[in-house]
């Protein structure tokens, strides 16, 4: 028997014993196999599937269909790109510093004990139940040019006409980040008032008995045990910001373009190419996040189990 059929003969073994392997598999796991599956195949063809070719069209030429780079040189000479780079970041930065604080004095206020506590954390659940499309629009009523933010600024004297806060520039930008923490400060606050309530009681005891003020107690004992949760909320808020569409669009339009809009203006132009590789950007700047997360989080859970 020459050595390259005993190769052969040992590989098909090799196969066999996996594909029996497999076989007694799906046997024993039959129902969970076969409830999971649709799952598998909607991620398939409506995830992974349109994600790969978003990738694929950001590499060719809308002309020619040739693989090229040239998508990406034109995106970052692009003015509109770099200003919905910059307003992506700007928004993501800026909107997760101040849901953050405003997450964190909520849910500090809501981990104490006083009456209607119940109804105040039911009323804190009511902007993740409505739309984003319909925040949008409510959230025009209210700082479009003749809605209630510039009335309410006149009646106080402080302005004598209607300053238009959604013409573009950092004012645009902040009300689409208020937009955006009115809409999910609720999640934010549940994480953190989660990881409140998973602080022993035992250890503020032993703090008020050493005689620590309310800052130290907060400095020292809540806020490094509150980092996992705080950690948490950064990083999942972070993807979240990234991916933001709805609300710069509806309020603002091509006045204040993030990287999402910017892609879908591309694509609605006829431009698959620049669109794709606007999506495709955006996607890097998420999975880099979602790695931060793994590396941050899920590292850590890992060590604790063991």
């Amino acid at each position: 028997m020459s050595s390259e059929t005993a190769v052969n003969r040992q590989t098909n073994t090799k196969s066999s014993a996996k594909w029996k392997k497999l076989k007694s598999f799906f046997k024993m796991y039959k129902l969970e196999t076969f409830m999971i599956l649709p799952l598998i195949v909607y991620m398939f063809y409506f995830t992974l599937t349109p994600i790969i070719n978003t990738v694929t069209m950001s590499f060719k030429d809308d002309d020619t269909g040739a693989w090229t780079l040239g998508n990406y040189q034109e995106i970052f000479t692009n003015i509109n790109f770099t200003s919905a780079l910059f307003n992506t970041l700007f928004i993501t930065i800026v909107g997760i510093v101040l849901q953050i604080g405003f997450a964190l004095i909520i849910a500090l206020l809501l981990n104490q004990e006083f009456k209607g506590k119940g109804f105040f954390r039911t009323l804190m659940l009511v902007p993740m139940g409505v739309p984003t499309l319909v925040s949008g629009v409510t959230l025009l009523f209210i700082f479009g040019q003749t809605g209630y933010f510039n009335e309410l600024l006149f009646r106080l004297g402080v302005v004598d006409t209607q300053p238009f806060w959604l013409g573009g520039g950092i004012d645009t930008l902040f009300v689409i980040i208020f937009a955006d923490m009115w809409k999910v400060l609720p999640l934010t606050v549940l994480l953190l008032l989660a990881g409140l309530q998973s602080i022993s009681k035992d250890v503020y005891e032993a703090s008020s008995i050493d005689g620590a003020s309310s800052w130290q107690t907060f400095w020292s004992i809540t806020l490094p045990l509150l980092k996992p949760s705080i950690t948490m909320a950064v990083i999942l808020r972070a993807i979240d910001s990234f991916r933001i569409f709805e609300l710069p669009l509806v309020m603002a339009g091509k006045s204040a373009p993030v990287l999402s809009t910017f892609s879908y203006e591309a694509f609605r132009h006829s431009n698959y190419g620049i669109s794709g590789a606007a999506a495709t950007i955006l996607l890097g700047i998420i999975v880099l996040f979602i790695i931060a997360y793994l590396f941050i989080v899920e590292r850590k859970n890992l060590k604790e189990v063991k």
